[in-house]
């Protein structure tokens, strides 16, 4: 072959070379320009969000845009799930509320049409049936009045007012007014406080507090059964027990027995009256008051609710 075929031949190799490494350089530095926009897109993303630090686009931008978006899309199933959780607990709520109240006023329009349709010319059934028709009204104003104790509790406009007070005083005063119910119900409430027992709470919401758990104790106690009521030193509070032996809680019930209108089976029906809400009101007053509560129970043995309150100096 003529050596300038050669070299012509060469040549073309040599351009054709150039030609393909120049355009295979920029093909790298289009598509590099371009996982750094995307990379810089998700990081402004999840930054906007999370306030992280700033980006760094150099070394290996790929490996990073990996780990922004993995992070971020697990960022997102986080939040998907909990809104699921919400949505769920929303339909649960909303699905509660409207059985306690249709209960309540199911009975109050059977009530009155049996008074329209006679019972009213019988004077013995008809003071009857408006004394259950008011008791079925009382039962809807607890539900709203609780309600509206939850909502204020929950937005922090109750005005809490704080002070110094005879926890055993506190005790000792519910008791005497839950009397006359304990007795009916066979349960005796015994309160085992240290005399002097000062702590630093709202009065009429402490009270509130000790009024629902021994409601509770007294709904689902047992005949000839007891309530009793004891405190333990904890530093800078003051540990309380509330503590019951009647017909107990399972284990799988315990994680939600502070929701609203959360009932645990039959053994816990709505015919044992109340709103529903008295364990949610319990925990949300010991929030507020910058106390916990947790229960402990066991199917047949009975239930114990501790709660922390600061004690007074």
């Amino acid at each position: 072959m003529p050596l300038l075929l050669w070299s012509a031949l060469i040549a073309m190799v040599v351009v054709f070379g150039a030609a393909y490494g120049a355009f295979s350089f920029g093909i790298e530095r289009f598509i590099h320009s371009r996982i750094k926009v995307l990379y810089r897109t998700v990081h402004d993303m999840k930054r906007s969000r999370t306030g992280s630090e700033g980006l760094d686009l150099h070394g290996d931008v790929l490996s990073k845009v990996n780990a922004e978006v993995s992070a971020w899309a697990s960022e997102r199933r986080t939040e998907i799930r909990e809104l699921h959780e919400r949505e769920q607990f929303r339909r649960e709520f909303i699905g509660n509320l409207a059985h306690e109240l249709k209960t309540p006023i199911f009975n109050i329009q059977g009530y009155i049409l049996t008074l329209l349709e006679g019972g009213l010319e019988d004077q013995k059934v008809n003071r009857d049936f408006l004394g259950r028709a008011s008791n079925g009204v009382d039962r809807l104003m607890k539900i709203v009045e609780d309600l509206d104790l939850i909502t204020k509790l929950e937005s922090g406009v109750m005005d809490l007012r704080i002070a110094r007070m005879d926890l055993g005083e506190l005790v000792t005063d519910t008791m005497e007014n839950m009397e006359i119910l304990a007795r009916e119900k066979g349960v005796r409430l015994v309160n085992e406080l240290a005399p002097g027992l000062m702590v630093s709470a709202d009065r009429n919401r402490m009270g509130q507090v000790f009024t629902n758990l021994f409601n509770n104790a007294i709904n689902y106690g047992k005949q000839g059964g007891r309530c009793t009521v004891r405190s333990y030193p904890l530093d800078d509070q003051v540990l309380v027990e509330v503590s019951d032996d009647g017909i107990g809680i399972s284990e799988e019930h315990l994680p939600r027995l502070f929701e609203r209108f959360y009932r645990v089976g039959k053994s816990r029906a709505r015919n044992e009256g109340g709103s529903g809400l008295g364990l949610a009101i319990v925990k949300h007053i010991i929030d507020v008051h910058g106390g916990t509560i947790v229960v402990k129970s066991a199917e047949g043995e009975g239930t114990t609710f501790s709660f922390t309150v600061k004690r007074a100096g």
